[in-house]
């Protein structure tokens, strides 16, 4: 009923830059807040990266602060992450999220997810 698509990961150097897309699809009736989750190669468990809010509200976990750049196009359900300054310990599967309403659930919020790209950030 509800897809989101990832695109944009791959293998870069250190310093360099990536910008990871997510386009969502289907039944969907709003979006309330967009995000990006990373999973570390060592790590069991999914961690926030950047969300922002319907009403353009970010938040940023602090190992990215001044590093990534979250936006949105809400036009299109689409949103980004924009990654400069890449660094080894930015490695990890990143997966884009979303809280969302659908049509003909009245009320309730839907937590999606997408498949997941691989970013991997050589020395």
């Amino acid at each position: 009923q509800v897809q989101l698509v990832e695109s944009g990961g791959g293998l870069v150097q250190a310093g360099g830059s990536l910008r990871l897309s997510c386009a969502a699809s289907g039944s969907i009736r709003s979006i309330n807040a967009m995000g990006w989750y990373r999973q570390a190669p060592s790590g069991t468990e999914r961690t926030l990266v950047a969300k922002i809010t319907s009403g353009g509200s970010t938040n940023y976990a602090d190992s990215v602060k001044g590093r990534f750049t979250i936006s949105r196009d809400s036009a299109r359900d689409t949103w980004y992450l924009q990654m400069n300054s890449l660094k080894p310990e930015d490695t990890a599967v990143y997966y884009c999220n979303a809280d969302l309403f659908q049509l003909g659930y009245r009320d309730y919020l839907f937590e999606h997810w997408g498949q997941g790209t691989q970013v991997t950030v050589s020395s």
